[in-house]
């Protein structure tokens, strides 16, 4: 649209000022889209390092807010979007760089549509193979990122991966929406979803309120998948991601195992579109 809305671009981080500095020096050094404002949300950051590069980002006009907060990414980022001018929130994690400088372009494009709701886009890791590119319900039995270590220039089954298409759901780590609809929806679960799966909780609400959930593969980014807060395979943070997975599989039921945007013929253990062995639709 012209005149260009502004997009408030959230960005929560504690500490690690290099990724941080590479993130936000890529976005304003790569982005074309002309109207936008970053917003660094600190959580409990102690470094000195760290402390010297936000006094460095608020003389670059760029807001810093302090969350002193325990983590928890839903309440983070529903704290920033509170503080937010933009009429668009994109959510972007602190750990990722700007590939194509139309990436906010694009997806503005998208999400300004009416009945459009969550815009997602197509991430790599930095060995140049995807990270996400699309969410797929059901796999590794809540959901999972479709293609997942596809070699970037793969065109994925009847080459998804270099079109523009529906899904339930697309990750946070980079993420458009329009701040009205965010709050209709009242924007990520704090209670439940402090860590994981609040990206697919707010997509599916999203999608629960008539709109429609878009991935773009015309915008990319380079992701350093969880290279701040790290993994989830550490015995001590077992009992929340069980009772993450447990609130899932209650509020969402069987939509969990039979994506509307996937088709029920496809394999649920793999990332790929491969048929399902044996089938997953009963016998008639």
């Amino acid at each position: 649209p012209q005149p260009a809305p502004l997009v408030s671009i959230i960005i929560p981080t504690k500490d690690q000022a290099p990724i941080l500095r590479a993130c936000i020096d890529s976005i304003s050094n790569s982005t074309i889209y002309p109207n936008y404002e970053i917003i660094v949300v600190d959580n409990q950051s102690e470094e000195a390092e760290t402390q010297e590069l936000f006094e460095e980002l608020k003389e670059r006009n760029i807001q810093v807010l302090d969350y002193p907060k325990p983590f928890n990414f839903s309440a983070i980022n529903n704290f920033a979007a509170e503080h937010a001018n933009g009429e668009f929130l994109a959510f972007v994690n602190n750990d990722v760089t700007i590939i194509n400088g139309e990436w906010l372009e694009e997806m503005i494009s998208h999400a300004c549509k009416d009945h459009v709701g969550a815009v997602g886009a197509k991430l790599y890791f930095p060995e140049d193979c995807i990270q996400h590119a699309g969410v797929i319900l059901g796999i590794n039995g809540v959901a999972g990122h479709c293609f997942k270590y596809a070699v970037r220039g793969e065109p994925g089954q009847r080459n998804r991966l270099n079109l523009v298409q529906q899904f339930s759901a697309v990750t946070a780590a980079c993420l458009v929406v329009r701040k009205t609809i965010f709050k209709e929806v009242e924007g990520f679960e704090e209670d439940n979803l402090g860590v994981a799966f609040n990206d697919i909780d707010l997509c599916l609400r999203i999608k629960e309120a008539g709109y429609a959930n878009i991935w773009t593969p015309h915008a990319q980014l380079y992701h350093h998948e969880s290279v701040s807060r790290g993994d989830d395979n550490d015995q001590s943070r077992k009992v929340r991601v069980d009772s993450e997975i447990e609130y899932m599989r209650k509020r969402w039921g069987d939509l969990l195992q039979f994506d509307p945007t996937y088709n029920p013929n496809l394999t649920l253990e793999f990332e790929d579109f491969s048929l399902a062995w044996p089938p997953r639709l009963p016998k008639e």
